[in-house]
């Protein structure tokens, strides 16, 4: 997270940039127009971040002109924040990204002005959706919260980034030192739009050449027999098990499951990551597997205050396929795996051994790639189906909640002077749930971020208060060396 930037697709860091004519428009893998699909006015496909700066150490702080002159220096080192989505004619093909002739920073640096707190800040950023005529992202600035700090949100389209790339791209804002370099002249200029008649060509010339590779499959099958079917047994298992856990089991219903509106709402809380840690070694899980755990147990609490009875829920928990040198490219480098999330167990350490041994079992059996599998051979169905599938998955039929821990910078990092000091995910909301959770680090500090439907979950700051309190008695339990207490079977019930 906020790290070097690395470019591709017409990316051009440390150059002046003039446009690349010449250079085939990029399209949308399935997955990522899924999240256009799965939009609606209540459900905003956004990913994104909020985050806290300090003011710089010498001299005054910097005004909303000038952080947003700064951020207008930096966009064009990853040209897809000047590019907007092109619609192929006929629907015959995903939509591509082609350079916006009228882009403007002032459409996408907007002032957040009155705002006093990092939850206002985040309220208006969130609440809306992005304009799909221009380029999909947005950064709202309170140039002076009430504490001092400068508070700054940033939100970009679930088809243009994943989680982890969008807290990577905002890195192209920051610097290692509180002196920036100077900017490079910027001499971008937008090429030239395709015609409706050549994107149509090329979507067409696109789908012949993905089925011709489908039909290149027997082929391979039989020049390599025994690899290709062991390959092929392999995938199909992975899938096969991928499927059984997202679809094939249906997500209890729960109070985090209601009508949706527009209106959006973070609570955040910090800890120091290395009480993460300590629990982590502890019990020799992970730090993500920790979290999972913490945020049982506060969704227990949570349902226990409210009089419901806590049930297992089912956590759909993104898992990055990413090469660790790729971790900033565009567009969606995830798959999920689906878990049951134990928050009917009232011991905190077997919620922990549970989930530990449920990420384990899924990342061994490979379902991650087996769910990436799934979902490149849906791109081969008709539009129809491909759209009834994504409808489907981000239904609350298939997951209660979406879970995600994303690795953060250690290092110091600056913008325009002003040290980052806290820093929030946003998690999107599909249609009907109400809330999301999102963690990540800044220096010695692990950040939550709970995001949620602001009717839907007025009471979210009890929610972030539960998660907290999960996090103290998970660690006073293994700072303890507490033991699980014996499972005793319950009867079968006639």
């Amino acid at each position: 997270m906020f790290g070097v930037v690395r470019c591709r697709e017409g990316c051009q860091e440390g150059t002046d940039v003039e446009g690349y004519p010449g250079v085939p428009p990029v399209r949308l893998s399935a997955l990522d127009a899924s999240f256009l699909t799965s939009e609606t006015p209540s459900a905003h496909m956004h990913v994104g971040w909020t985050a806290v700066f300090d003011p710089p150490l010498h001299g005054p702080p910097p005004t909303f002109a000038q952080l947003r002159d700064h951020i207008a220096a930096r966009v064009g080192r990853a040209s897809r924040y000047r590019q907007r989505l092109a619609p192929v004619p006929f629907g015959v093909h995903d939509p591509v990204w082609v350079d916006d002739e009228d882009f403007d920073i002032n459409h996408h640096v907007l002032h957040a002005a009155g705002a006093r707190h990092l939850g206002d800040v985040a309220s208006m950023a969130m609440s809306s959706q992005l304009e799909r005529s221009r380029p999909l992202w947005e950064i709202w600035v309170a140039e002076r919260l009430a504490n001092g700090r400068i508070g700054v949100a940033g939100k970009v389209h679930h088809c243009m980034v994943d989680g982890l790339a969008a807290v990577e791209l905002a890195g192209l804002l920051l610097d290692p030192t509180d002196d920036p370099p100077p900017e490079r002249i910027d001499r971008w200029r937008p090429a030239p739009r395709p015609s409706g008649p050549e994107l149509l060509a090329q979507g067409l010339a696109d789908r012949v050449r993905e089925e011709l590779g489908l039909m290149r499959v027997p082929a391979r099958v039989l020049a390599s027999p025994r690899r290709r079917l062991t390959d092929s047994a392999v995938e199909a298992r992975r899938a096969a098990l991928a499927l059984s856990h997202s679809l094939g089991s249906r997500a209890p219903d729960s109070r985090l499951h209601t009508a949706s509106s527009a209106l959006r709402h973070l609570g955040t809380l910090n800890r120091p990551l290395d009480e993460l840690r300590a629990i982590k070694i502890r019990h020799d899980t992970t730090v993500n597997d920790v979290v999972l755990a913490v945020c049982a147990g506060g969704i227990r609490r949570y349902l226990q205050r409210h009089g419901d009875t806590p049930t297992r829920l089912k956590a759909m928990v993104p898992v990055t396929l990413r090469a660790p040198d790729a971790a900033a490219e565009l567009g969606n480098g995830i798959s999920f795996i689906f878990l049951g999330l134990p928050c009917d167990e009232p011991d905190a350490v077997q919620r922990l051994r549970t989930i530990n041994k449920v990420t384990t079992e899924r990342k061994r059996n490979g379902e991650p790639r087996g769910a990436d599998s799934v979902l490149r051979l849906v791109a081969h169905t008709p539009p129809f189906v491909q759209h009834a599938t994504a409808r489907l998955v981000a239904s609350p039929r298939t997951f209660n909640l979406v879970i995600s821990n994303i690795p953060g910078p250690a290092e110091p990092l600056y913008m325009r002077g002003c040290r980052l000091v806290e820093a929030y995910p946003v998690v999107p909301l599909a249609e009907r749930h109400a809330v999301s959770i999102g963690v990540t680090s800044v220096g010695d500090r692990a950040c939550f971020g709970l995001y949620a439907d602001r009717k839907a979950l007025p009471d979210l700051d009890a929610l972030t208060q539960d998660v907290e309190a999960a996090v103290d008695e998970l660690l006073e339990l293994s700072a303890n060396g507490h033991r699980p207490r014996p499972r005793v079977p319950l009867p079968d019930l006639v």
